[in-house]
């Protein structure tokens, strides 16, 4: 390995955050993406696509997403524990 591939590999390792990070990271990850995503979709179905399209999704996005990230943290456990009743472990 050379130093420029080790230099690279030691930041990358520096950058993740610790596994106990898990639920929240992936809480932001798909408030982010979700949120987003239905705000395009509800203000289509709402108001159409104008002119105003993309400021209109982007204002209802600045609320959509604080929301589903609250959501999602409090929703995540039950939905975990749901799998765990419908899904087989691994084996």
């Amino acid at each position: 390995m050379t130093s420029k591939t080790s230099s690279a590999v030691l930041s990358s390792k520096r950058m993740k955050l610790s596994a106990r990070a898990t639920p929240y990271v992936f809480a932001f990850y798909m408030s982010t993406i979700m949120a987003f995503l239905m705000s395009l979709v509800i203000t289509a179905a709402n108001s159409g696509i104008e002119e105003d399209y993309l400021s209109n999704a982007l204002h209802a996005y600045q609320l959509a997403m604080p929301v589903a990230f609250l959501c999602i943290l409090v929703v995540r456990p039950i939905v975990v524990k749901l799998v765990s009743f419908t899904v087989h472990p691994h084996r």
